[in-house]
């Protein structure tokens, strides 16, 4: 009788699971994004495109800002934050250092929007003139890389300089108190320096190589949640299509966001890619390149291999 009574029972709980609907896909209450001061991410915010796109999946969308690169990395390691915007060297730190990231897309930059500059009366005319100079630049930063490679350019050593790794809050301090000799810095802190301090460029970064920047994500966050990662990608894809028409726009809400001077911004933005694309292997050679001489110099732990560390995206698929 007990057998009988197990085995009826063992059916029903078979019938009723046959009978019950399949379980809705896993996906997360939220999603957050890390965006840096710039860009044009204030405009996609204040036109609520990526909640309008994710809200009728029930998924909200949390956007938390940044000082620059590496701590965003930072927090999309340790999953704080699930994807992100960087230039090209934070990931390549980020990889070094053993963290949980995936290049998931990239914008290929004109090389326009980061420079190294130096006080308006300064004696530094070429890249040659720095040896010796105290630069400021953001550890770990895009900023970091266009260092390096003007000096290799210049055919100078890292230890030619003294090496002053700020923030851009304080680089901006050091530099109009003129603490250091020269500064690595992206836009819009060289919108702000060349318009409000007159600084001088001595390279931008088309100057000296070819840079990129890039979406990342989490690993496990691209692990369980493709079909959102790729979302996410077309998303800020069509969004980058408008704002390559609507300059002006971008500008305001940039403006209106950081309270930075709106001509600055104009500047910043005119000069822009907003353009989302896949790492084509171009865009993975370019980045290796950034990785090897990084390595070359011993400022990463280890060598890395950037195409490990590559999600594909197919656009429409």
């Amino acid at each position: 009788m007990i057998a009988r009574r197990h085995i009826l029972t063992a059916a029903l709980l078979l019938a009723t699971a046959l009978a019950a609907p399949a379980r809705a896909e896993d996906k997360p209450a939220e999603i957050r994004i890390g965006t840096q001061k710039g860009g044009f991410f204030p405009a996609v915010r204040q036109r609520q495109t990526l909640e309008n796109a994710f809200k009728p999946l029930g998924i909200e969308v949390k956007w938390i800002d940044f000082q620059f690169g590496p701590p965003l990395l930072e927090a999309i390691n340790v999953g704080s934050v699930d994807f992100g915007f960087v230039g090209d060297t934070p990931p390549i730190f980020a990889q070094a250092g053993g963290a949980k990231i995936k290049y998931v897309a990239a914008v290929k930059s004109e090389g326009d929007t980061q420079a190294i500059i130096v006080p308006k009366d300064s004696p530094t005319k070429t890249l040659a003139d720095l040896k010796g100079k105290r630069v400021a630049f953001g550890k770990g930063s895009s900023a970091h890389n266009l260092l390096v490679a003007s000096l290799e350019k210049a055919g100078l050593s890292w230890s030619d300089i003294t090496p002053a790794p700020l923030a851009p809050a304080d680089a901006t301090a050091a530099f109009v108190k003129g603490s250091v000799d020269a500064w690595s810095i992206w836009d819009p802190y060289l919108a702000l320096a060349e318009l409000k301090e007159n600084a001088r460029v001595l390279v931008f970064d088309k100057d000296v190589h070819k840079p990129n920047a890039y979406y990342i994500a989490n690993t496990d966050f691209v692990e369980k949640y493709p079909s959102l990662v790729a979302k996410l990608n077309t998303t800020f894809a069509s969004e980058g299509k408008w704002a390559e028409q609507h300059h002006e726009e971008v500008a305001k809400a940039q403006a209106e966001a950081t309270g930075v001077d709106i001509e600055a911004v104009r500047r910043f933005v005119n000069r822009s890619v907003y353009s989302v694309v896949p790492l084509d292997a171009e865009v993975i050679r370019t980045q290796q390149a950034v990785a090897d001489r990084f390595a070359k110099l011993g400022l990463i732990p280890k060598p890395v291999n950037v195409s490990d560390i590559v999600w594909k995206w197919t656009p429409g698929s």
